[in-house]
């Protein structure tokens, strides 16, 4: 209950960093990979799917962080709960490595190579 009430808080104060299954892709046009064979686009897709892994674990740390530091603040000293900030670059970055794998998916699909990124499962 108390975690529940720390996530209210963070919502309310608008600080916490987002869970990285939170940040959705930004627009990324696929037409920069249209030159690209198949063999070149797995590669880039093992690329972009390393640096989205790395920049998913830091942003989940990254929230954990913030719940813990929200929580403390609030029992030790609730005005120190307006100094948690997320971490916006990182979610930047995410959210454009995420728009990449879409725009790789696409351009896999138009050259029929079967590239496809899975989600995290469930959970993790």
């Amino acid at each position: 209950m108390r975690i529940l009430g720390v996530v209210a808080l963070c919502a309310a104060l608008g600080g916490c960093a987002s869970t990285s299954a939170e940040i959705t892709p930004a627009y990324v046009s696929p037409v920069i990979y249209q030159g690209h064979t198949c063999q070149q686009l797995a590669l880039e897709a093992q690329s972009i799917s390393a640096r989205a892994a790395t920049l998913s674990g830091a942003q989940d740390s990254q929230r954990t962080k913030d719940q813990w530091s929200t929580a403390a603040a609030v029992v030790i000293f609730w005005p120190a709960a307006f100094l948690v900030g997320g971490d916006k670059q990182a979610a930047g970055e995410l959210a454009q490595m995420k728009g990449q794998m879409v725009a790789v998916e696409q351009a896999s699909i138009a050259k029929n190579c079967n590239i496809k990124f899975q989600e995290k499962p469930p959970g993790t």
